[in-house]
């Protein structure tokens, strides 16, 4: 049996209030969480939760659609960064060990909506359901409002100059992720996970989770596997292998999964995960911040392009389905 993991619970209502003072604490205190166990929990966002539960609430409506409509959100490739991505299409934890049994969960995900049309491709909204696509956008504005927020905070906690992130986020990488983890109605395979152990490979990640059973767990620094608590209308931030190599490894990229229910559970074991990831612009160069370098502490990392670094951790390398299956 596992216990709960120590996540700090962290306010950002100095944000709205302008008090200085409370801005600093509440950077140092997102910081100190982040070099310690590599999340952090986060209330008084500014983010309205009832636009977090509409969109859960119309995802979860997605998902409950028969198998061929969810499909014609899918690319021709399954192993693209967005689309639908069907059930067994994935195994995250390939991304560490190699050849993995697949992760029981499905998703819908969706790039920044800015750069739709951009280079001849552009999301894959459902047709017939305009309330997702609204309410998905409208989500984006709000997630990407928070994630500004959450960078100004780290250049206080790193002790970088006002605006010094700025130039690499003009053209921010915002991914959009809605998990679905249906119930097991079979066992699942020996070794088998709803989503396996992995580390996030870009910057932030703000994530809104539910209290179903067989959720979010981390692995602390003695190999430990602990729960992260749900607490209602806060956002779970965790750091990127990116942000962790930006920072020297000063804030950790730690390696969480999300675990199966018990076979004994009571009522209903589906989950669903929203899940906004965040990242510097992918034409950036990525060089050890310079406050993470000391002669103590020189740098471990050489400069590395955001977009190819992306690239090579991201999802072809762990998208067993390679091409979109016959619809039934």
């Amino acid at each position: 049996m596992t216990t709960q993991a120590d996540i700090p619970v962290v306010s950002l209502a100095a944000w709205t209030t302008g008090d200085h003072n409370g801005i600093e604490r509440t950077a140092r205190a997102f910081g100190e969480a982040l070099e310690t166990i590599g999340f952090v929990t986060v209330v008084d966002h500014g983010v309205e939760i009832g636009e977090v539960q509409a969109l859960y609430g119309l995802a979860k409506t997605f998902f409950r659609r028969p198998e061929p409509q969810k499909l014609e959100c899918m690319l021709p490739e399954v192993a693209k960064p967005y689309g639908y991505i069907p059930l067994g299409a994935e195994s995250v934890a390939a991304t560490l060990r190699g050849e993995e049994a697949p992760d029981l969960c499905e998703a819908l995900v969706f790039r920044r909506p800015e750069l739709d049309g951009r280079d001849g491709r552009s999301n894959l909204w459902p047709r017939d359901f305009p309330e997702l696509k609204s309410t998905a956008l409208g989500y984006f504005r709000s997630a990407s409002g928070l994630a500004k927020k959450l960078y100004a905070m780290s250049e206080i906690a790193l002790d970088l100059p006002p605006g010094y992130l700025d130039p690499y986020f003009r053209e921010p990488s915002y991914t959009l992720r809605l998990v679905n983890y249906p119930e097991q109605e079979k066992p699942p395979v020996p070794g088998q996970l709803r989503y396996g152990a992995h580390h996030d490979y870009g910057g932030l990640t703000i994530l809104y989770q539910d209290d179903a059973p067989g959720g979010l767990q981390v692995c602390d620094r003695s190999g430990a596997w602990r729960d992260v608590p749900h607490r209602p209308g806060a956002f779970i931030i965790n750091v990127g292998d990116l942000m962790s190599r930006w920072t020297n490894e000063r804030w950790r990229s730690t390696l969480h999964r999300v675990v199966n229910p018990p076979r004994d559970a009571q009522g209903s074991s589906q989950r669903l995960s929203v899940v906004f990831f965040t990242g510097p612009d992918k034409s950036s160069t990525i060089s050890v911040l310079p406050s993470c370098v000391s002669d103590a502490m020189p740098a471990k990392f050489e400069p590395v392009n955001a977009g190819e670094y992306g690239r090579a951790k991201g999802l072809a390398s762990h998208t067993l389905t390679k091409t979109k299956p016959a619809a039934a």
